[in-house]
Formats: structure tokens, sequence, C-alpha cells
């Protein structure tokens, strides 16, 4: 009998193999049915791929909208929408959509419903989209709202301050889904009034329930941190996690602290998990946070850590806190959005940039290796907010605040070369079929070869550039007499 076929994957950028991948899943009990047939497949980085940079489009501040400081969100149709915090009918902020590099203005606000959206839209479950403005309202202090891919737009709640003073003020960040039904927020101002150095509250986090009303679990008071002007993210544990830019380790409200990481499990428990120093962890921490694969917390601090540029960085659930990266001049500084998780486990953000700097898009691996991919220069985009998006075209999705040709903000568009991974691998009547995910833009080939023991290897096309997250490729000419044929996916 002879051997199964299987599938090595093959991380360097020089062919070679590595052990194969061990355990049951779909693909390998697929090719376990296959006796017959011995392929082995390799998926390998070529030494050409590179990134590509591209300006989807620039923002004019008429209907389209300006200075978008959130990041895009894809809708179940595949288009991305996002908000822009100024600009548009009332110069008080639109909604966008971008299909096929078209933009179209989905809305305006126009104060009575909200105004200056700072936050990314987030899909909910009924296939609307939901989102927050920083101001405008019934009190001017910020809104919660729904609206419909077709930019039918409704005011689902509005702040109210002090008339309800442990509501919140002023919401800044992305809205959570949790399994009920309901969203969970942080409001960046309100809460205890008159209890902070400006008067207006240290900030909450809220719950918005499914019957219209706000919830407030946590009353941020400054020893347990001040100003949450990052999103949450719900934990595999169930818990939320967040940041605070101020707090936790002040001496008075003058000098409130450089920030906090904190727990609020499912029962209500608030704990603060890390209290940052405002030297080598970093400080002012207006970014939310991730969690990766590997269960750890990603973050960014937006300055201090010397040479105060501000610090990538990961914490356990329980408090545990690894510096990652300290940023210097030389590349950029002052990480102001978030991080997002690549299909590559490797980490994607963006730096502000620290001074004269336009910002920058990086990669950090979870062992903190750091890599600068783009440096804005303003004519390609300044001063990036919103943490990237991975479509499912495999590409990195964004905007930055200002720069592009009307010095306004941009969308774009970036695709970073990413080891491919074979999906499927199906043969029949003697014909190989190979799946893999891809990264659109990016170029592929597939090669063969019946005798490992030679360095040639067949080409079995032409290179091809992917349009999608997937490609597939057939092999008529299927297995050998000798019953073993080994692939490997090239990117080129």
């Amino acid at each position: 009998m002879k051997t199964p076929a299987r599938i090595l994957h093959d991380g360097s950028r020089t062919g070679a193999m590595t052990e194969p991948v061990r355990g049951r899943n779909p693909v390998s009990a697929l090719l376990m049915r296959l006796l017959w047939a011995a392929a082995l497949v390799l998926a390998a980085l070529g030494a050409s791929a590179d990134v590509i940079f591209t300006n989807l489009y620039s923002f004019t501040g008429a209907n389209d909208g300006a200075n978008p400081y959130a990041g895009l969100v894809q809708g179940s149709d595949g288009n991305l929408y996002g908000t822009t915090s100024s600009g548009g009918t009332n110069n008080l902020g639109t909604v966008f959509k971008v299909s096929s590099g078209v933009l179209t203005c989905l809305h305006s606000f126009d104060g009575t419903n909200g105004a200056a959206p700072y936050a990314a839209l987030v899909p909910g479950k009924d296939g609307n989209l939901y989102g927050t403005t920083y101001a405008g309202g019934v009190s001017d202090l910020g809104t919660i709202f729904q609206i419909t891919t077709n930019g039918a737009l409704t005011t689902l709640f509005s702040f109210t301050g002090t008339n309800d003073p442990y509501q919140g003020a002023n919401p800044g960040a992305a809205l959570v889904p949790a399994a009920d039904g309901s969203f969970y927020g942080t409001a960046e101002y309100g809460g205890l009034t008159n209890a902070s150095y400006d008067g207006h509250g240290y900030g909450t986090v809220f719950q918005f329930t499914t019957n219209g009303t706000v919830a407030v679990p946590v009353v941020f008071g400054n020893t347990n941190g001040a100003y949450p002007a990052g999103g949450l993210v719900l934990g595999q544990d169930g818990s939320l996690y967040g940041t605070t830019t101020w707090g936790g380790r002040g001496i008075t409200a003058i000098i409130p602290g450089y920030g906090t990481i904190f727990k609020l499990t499912p029962d209500g428990t608030f704990t603060n998990i890390y209290l940052f120093t405002g030297l080598a962890d970093g400080g002012f921490i207006y970014a939310g946070l991730v969690q990766g694969r590997d269960g750890y917390l990603y973050g960014a601090a937006f300055g201090s850590g010397p040479p105060s540029y501000g610090t990538l960085f990961k914490v356990s659930t329980n408090g545990s806190f690894i510096p990652l990266h300290t940023f210097s001049y030389f590349d950029s500084g002052s990480p102001y959005g978030g991080m997002t998780e690549g299909s590559d486990g490797n980490l994607y953000g963006t730096t502000y940039g620290a001074y004269a700097g336009s910002g920058s898009i990086f990669r950090v691996t979870p062992g903190g290796t750091f890599t600068n991919l783009i440096l804005f220069n303003n004519a390609n985009g300044s001063h990036p907010v919103g943490v990237l998006m991975q479509g499912a075209d495999g590409n990195f999705y964004g905007t930055t605040a200002d720069g592009g040709a009307k010095g306004l903000g941009t969308v774009f568009q970036l695709s970073v070369p990413m080891r491919p991974v074979i999906k499927t691998l199906t043969l029949t009547n003697g014909a190989v079929t190979l799946t893999w995910s891809a990264v659109a833009g990016q170029t592929y080939q597939v090669q063969y070869s019946d005798d490992l023991t030679q360095t040639n290897w067949t080409f079995l096309s032409n290179p091809s550039v992917a349009n999608s997250g997937v490609m597939t490729a057939t092999d008529s000419g299927g297995i050998t007499s000798s019953g073993h044929r080994s692939y490997r996916i090239v990117l080129e």
C-alpha cells in the first residue's frame, strides 16, 4: 500500500521542509482517504515578494467627509464602511461606504442625531451597523446609533451627562457586541461629575441593552483609571478587557497617573491587572487591546518610556507584562490606534508619527521582532489613528486622519506577503486540485517535482496574481506511476 498524502508547511524563504502538520483536521482527514496517491505539498515564500501600498481615496472635505479617525469594517456584503470626524453636509462628520474603490457618503450628521464620530462601526447580528458619536445628541455629549447599509440612520441613545452623572459622556471608541445582543463601550468622560481635574468626570464603562437603556458597570475614579479612550475587547474567557489613558499610579488629580489595563468579568467584578509607570513600559494609552491566538493581550502606549516615542507590549490576563518594542525617532512613533492580529499570527498597527513625522504602518511578531512596512509622507496620507482591518481578500485596510490629495485624510489598502497555507487538496480522476490562502495583489506560482532528491522543480503554470483571499490550481497530469508527486506554492 502506498503512503498517504501529507501537507507540509514551510515558513522560511529558502524552501526548506519542516515537520508535517499533526492532529485531526479536515485537510488531513481528506488526505488520509487518498491512500493510493502520495502528494507532498510545500508552501514557500519567494525572495521577491513586496509590500504593496495603494491609496484608495482622498477625502475632499465636501459631502464625502474629512479627517477619518476611525478604522474600517467589512460588511457582510463585502464593502468597507467607516466614519469621518468632520466634513459632510453639516461639517459634523459622515458615515461612508467604499465599494470597488468608489466612496459613497451614506449619512451626514446634523448635530441632533450626533456629531464627530471618532469610532469604527460594528456589524450587528441583524445585518445593520452600530456606532457612537463623540458629540451631538440631546445634550451634545454623544450618541449611540444604528445605520443600515443603505444609509438609514436611527439614534438609539443620547448621553446626557449631568442629568445622569453615572452614565458617562463622549464615547470615542467602538462598541463591542455581547452574546445577549447588547453592546459594551467606554465613555471618555462623565461618571462622577466634578470629580476630575477638568470637572467632567473620569469616564465609564457602559452597557447598551437591547431595550434601549444604558447600564454602567464601571465608573472610573482616577485610582482605578481615568479617561478610557480605547475600546474594549471580549476575551476568550468571557471577560472584557480595556485600557485607560490616564489614572492608576497617580499622585493628585493634576498628576493622574500613566494609564491602566483592566478586566471586567461577566459577573461584574472589576480588576486593574496592570498600572503603567511611565517609564520603560510606556504611558498614556489611547489604544484598546487585541487578544492574540496565544491568549495574550497586545497593546500600545502613545508616549513615555525612553525616549518618549511610545511602546508596544503584551500582557497576560493575570497581569504579567512583557515589553515588545520601544519606538525611537528613526522608526516613527507615538502609536495612537491599537493593533490587529493578522492571519499569519503577527500583529499589525500604525503610529501617529512623533513630532514632525507623518506616521507609519508596522508589523511586530509575538516575540517582539519589529518591522516598519510603510512610512507615510503626507502625500500618501498622514497621522493614522484607527485600527487596521484585514479583509476577506487578505489585505489590510485603514484610514489616515490627514494627508492625501487635499490634506483631509485617506482610505488605503496594504497588501503584505504572507506564507500561503494549503486549505484543501483533492484528487479526482487522476487530477490533483490545490486550494490555498492568498493575499489579493500578491503573485503565486505552483511548482511540482516527481523526485525530491533532485533540486529542479517544474512550473505547473505561469505566475498568477491573486484577486481574492483564496487561490486554486489543478494538475491534470496528476500522480506519476511512482505514486509520488510533490507540490509547492511559491510567493513571487
